[in-house]
């Protein structure tokens, strides 16, 4: 969690000084309902994240530096600098796929999910999609599908409240989303998503069940992001949400202060605490310091990924594009 923390802080610093392109979507706040769901999980299990997914990788086991200078666009990031902060892709511990697409990951992990099912393997798939990801087609036909076949799959709801500036109870008949899954034939269990021992609990138990071939299980996370939908935007006309209200959230159910008051009970002292804070933050500075020493990627790279299999004559053509 604090790696997740620390990623992020420094992301929204290295965006702000322009060596990040495109946007910055922060997940502080989230970070117990992510790494809970993720603990939960074998390196093979596969994973399908959104557009705000640094924090979903890190929970993962992805490497940090590899991460960084995929935000930053660099040929030595998890993707050679063409995902970006929205597509992270990491065969190496299992992310099929992140997206900008609202929803946009949850026919993939069924299909992923139907996939293992064919070949006769006890993988199982984790999908984490937002709130305002419920009101989609693709929920839906997703999830009666995954019913009917009984697919192992977690459906995981990060419900952090707003859907970008529209709140759960301005935009969902049913604002209790665990609800939801009866209509499908399926569990659907809420937890409180700011406290990581919780989180694992509740997603241990649907992992166990998906490997067991009992289908899926639709697990709401509420929690709650303390940085707006996106790094440095401004919210048209009125404010969606008080000062008030975040700073409570921030004072009272913060995931990490929660955590660590846990582990303060658990008899973990104070010096071991600040040394987990350490190892953090160093390798978040070298992720960082890895990042900006990594080069961009060459030009007539550029279809390197494109295709399985390269057209002939492919790099000559970029070649001349370039030459022009």
């Amino acid at each position: 969690m604090l790696r997740i923390r620390r990623f992020e802080e420094e992301g929204m610093r290295q965006f702000k000084g322009d060596k990040i392109p495109g946007w910055f979507h922060s997940s502080v706040g989230q970070e117990a309902a992510v790494v809970g769901a993720c603990l939960a999980l074998r390196d093979d299990d596969a994973m399908t994240g959104t557009h705000r997914s640094h924090g979903h990788p890190i929970g993962k086991g992805a490497n940090l530096e590899e991460l960084m200078a995929e935000l930053m666009g660099k040929a030595g990031g998890i993707c050679k600098g063409r995902g970006g902060s929205m597509h992270v892709a990491d065969n190496s511990v299992g992310i099929i796929s992140e997206s900008g697409i609202v929803g946009g990951g949850i026919p993939l992990a069924t299909g992923c999910a139907f996939s293992a099912k064919v070949r006769g393997v006890d993988q199982v798939t984790l999908c984490f999609f937002g709130d305002g990801a419920v009101n989609q087609g693709t929920f839906h036909e997703s999830l009666n599908m995954a019913s009917l076949w009984k697919l192992p799959v977690i459906y995981y709801c990060e419900n952090n409240g707003y859907a970008m500036t529209t709140s759960v109870g301005q935009s969902h008949g049913q604002p209790d989303i665990g609800l939801r899954a009866a209509g499908y034939g399926m569990p659907g269990v809420t937890v409180d998503g700011q406290s990581v021992g919780a989180v694992y609990e509740v997603a241990s138990e649907a992992v166990t069940r998906a490997r067991a071939g009992e289908g899926p299980t639709l697990i709401v996370a509420n929690t709650y992001r303390f940085d707006e939908h996106d790094f440095g935007s401004v919210s048209p006309g009125e404010p969606y949400r008080s000062v008030e209200e975040v700073e409570a959230q921030k004072r009272d159910r913060d995931p990490i202060l929660l955590y660590r008051t846990v582990l303060l009970d658990d008899g973990i002292n104070e010096k071991r605490l600040r040394a987990i804070e350490n190892e953090a933050d160093q390798a978040v500075k070298q992720a960082v310091k890895f990042a900006l020493a990594s080069p961009m990627p060459r030009p007539e790279t550029l279809p390197d990924f494109m295709f399985n299999s390269p057209p002939a004559g492919l790099h000559s053509f970029v070649a001349r594009l370039e030459r022009n």
